[in-house]
C-alpha cells in the first residue's frame, strides 16, 4: 500500500501544480492519508486530507509508465502516477460499477434499471478545472470530484430529481461511486455529437468580426436563434426542478440576508481592485432596490454557476451540465434555494463575455467594439424571449436581474484581476454601462 506522507514532499508540490487544487495561492504544508484501497493490480484509491481539507487521487503504480512526465514520484523502484491517465486501470473503475462492487468502504453502483457496457477504452478529458473526467468509449463519462463535499452530493441529486420527471436537457445519470455516503464519482451518458456552447457561440462572434461591415443578423454564423432555443432549454429545467424539488417563499429576512451577502461580496472587491471603485455608488444603489421588493420571491433548486461552458448542443437540443453549483460557496450556499434568475443572471453575463472576449487585450477599435456589444444585446435578447416562451419574462424582473447581473460582474472583476487581468475590463465595461441606464 502507498501511503502518501511518503511521498509528501513530492507529492505536495505536484498537488499545488494541479489545476483542481482549489488553494493555490496558500500552497500545501500538512499531508495525511484518510484511506488507501487497493481496487485492482497497480492501482490504489486514495483520499488525503491537505491542510484540513479532503482530496481523492487514484493513483498507479507501473515498473515504467507511457508518460514519464505524469510521474509523481518512484517507490522503491516503482513509479507512482495520476491513475487518471492511465486507460487500461480506469477501466477498472467502469467494471467495477458495473458489477455493484464493494471493496473496504468503497461502494460502485449503477442507477436503477442501469446496464453498462464494460471493455471499453478509457481516455481523460483534460479541459476541466475543479474535477477529472473520463471518457468510456462514446458511451459513458465519469466524473472524480478531487475535492468531494461533504453531506449529500448536489450534481447526482439533481439529476436524479430532473431524471425522474423525465428531463430531456441533461446527461442520464447511470452509477456512482461512494465511500461512506460520500459521492465521489459520478457517471452518465456520454453525448458524442455534442458541442459546447461557448465554442459555438464565439464562433458566432468571430464570424461576425471578420465581416464588420455587416450586422449580427446578417452573418451566416448569427447565434440568435440557438440563444433562444438555450433560453427556452433552462426554462424548463427550471420548471423540472420546480415540479421533482418543489419551490418556496422567500421572506423578507432571506432577501435582507442575501442582499447583505451581495453587500460584502462587493466590499471585498473593492479592496483588491481599485479600478471597481468609481462604480461602487451604481452597484450599491442597485443592490439595495432590491431590499423594497420585501418578501415573496420564489426560490427553489437551480444550475447555481450557469454560463455557456455548461451547456451543451446535441443533435436533440440543448442539455445543461454540471450542476454541482458555484465553486467558491459554501457546500451548505450551494444547497440553498434560489431565485431561477440566478442562472438567467449568468447566462447573460456569459453572452456578454462570449461578445468581447476576442477584443480583451487589443486596442480598441470603435467598429469592432459596436458590433460585439451589438451580439451581445442581440443574444441576451433572444435568450429572454426563449426563457419567455416558457416562463415569465426574466426581464419583467428587472430589479432583481440587475442586481443579480451586478453582482456576478464584480464578481468577474476580482476574479479576473487576480487571474487574467488582460480580461478585467470585459466585467468592469458591462457595470458601466449600466451606470448610463
Amino acid at each position: 500500500m502507498i501511503r502518501a506522507e511518503d511521498l509528501g514532499e513530492l507529492l505536495l508540490p505536484w498537488l499545488v501544480d494541479q489545476r483542481w487544487y482549489r488553494a493555490k495561492a496558500r500552497g500545501a504544508r500538512t499531508l495525511r492519508t484518510v484511506s488507501a484501497t487497493p481496487l485492482a493490480d497497480g492501482l490504489q484509491h486514495t483520499m488525503v486530507e491537505v491542510d484540513s481539507e479532503l482530496y481523492q487521487l487514484p493513483l498507479g503504480t507501473r515498473d515504467a509508465f507511457a508518460d514519464p512526465g505524469a510521474v509523481i514520484a518512484v517507490d522503491g523502484g516503482t513509479q507512482v502516477y495520476d491513475a487518471t491517465l492511465d486507460p487500461e486501470l480506469m477501466g477498472h473503475l467502469l467494471t467495477l460499477i458495473a458489477r455493484g462492487a464493494v471493496i473496504g468502504g468503497l461502494t460502485f453502483s449503477t442507477e436503477p434499471g442501469v446496464t453498462l457496457r464494460t471493455g471499453l477504452r478509457a481516455r481523460p478529458i483534460g479541459v476541466e478545472q475543479s474535477n477529472t473526467s473520463i471518457v468510456y468509449g462514446t458511451e459513458y463519462i465519469l466524473k472524480l470530484y478531487r475535492q468531494p463535499d461533504p453531506g449529500p452530493n448536489r450534481d447526482v441529486r439533481l439529476h436524479r430529481a430532473l431524471r425522474s420527471v423525465g428531463s430531456r436537457h441533461i446527461a442520464a445519470p447511470l452509477g456512482v461511486i461512494a465511500e461512506e455516503g460520500l459521492v465521489l464519482g459520478f457517471l452518465q451518458r456520454f453525448l458524442p455529437d455534442a458541442v459546447e456552447g461557448w465554442a459555438t457561440a464565439t464562433a458566432s462572434v468571430r464570424d461576425l468580426l471578420a465581416e464588420a461591415d455587416l450586422y449580427a443578423n446578417e452573418v451566416g454564423g448569427d447565434f440568435a436563434g440557438e440563444a433562444r432555443r438555450l433560453g427556452a432549454a433552462v426554462a424548463q429545467v427550471h420548471a423540472s426542478l420546480a415540479d421533482a424539488l418543489g419551490t418556496a417563499r422567500a421572506g423578507a429576512g432571506a432577501v435582507e440576508t442575501e442582499v447583505d451577502a451581495m453587500h460584502a461580496r462587493l466590499d471585498t472587491a473593492l479592496a483588491e481592485v481599485p479600478d471597481l471603485r468609481g462604480e461602487e455608488r451604481t452597484i450599491r444603489e442597485a443592490f439595495d432596490r432590491v431590499r423594497a421588493l420585501g418578501g415573496g420571491l420564489t426560490v427553489q433548486q437551480v444550475h447555481g454557476d450557469l454560463h455557456l461552458g455548461q451547456t451543451l448542443r446535441t443533435t436533440n437540443g440543448w442539455v445543461l451540465i454540471d450542476f454541482e453549483g458555484e465553486p467558491a460557496a459554501t457546500p451548505q450556499q450551494r444547497r440553498t434555494p434560489r431565485s431561477p434568475l440566478v442562472d438567467v443572471a449568468g447566462m447573460l453575463r456569459s453572452f456578454d463575455y462570449a461578445a468581447f472576449h476576442l477584443l480583451a487585450g487589443e486596442e480598441a477599435d470603435r467598429q469592432l467594439t459596436a458590433r460585439a456589444q451589438e451580439w451581445s444585446d442581440r443574444n441576451r435578447g433572444a435568450f429572454c424571449d426563449g426563457y419567455a416562451e416558457v416562463a415569465g419574462d426574466p426581464r419583467d424582473q428587472e430589479v432583481l436581474l440587475r442586481a443579480l447581473e451586478l453582482d456576478k460582474a464584480v464578481y468577474e472583476v476580482r476574479y479576473e484581476h487576480h487571474n487574467r487581468p488582460e480580461w478585467r475590463p470585459i466585467p468592469l465595461a458591462a457595470i458601466r454601462r449600466w451606470s448610463f441606464l
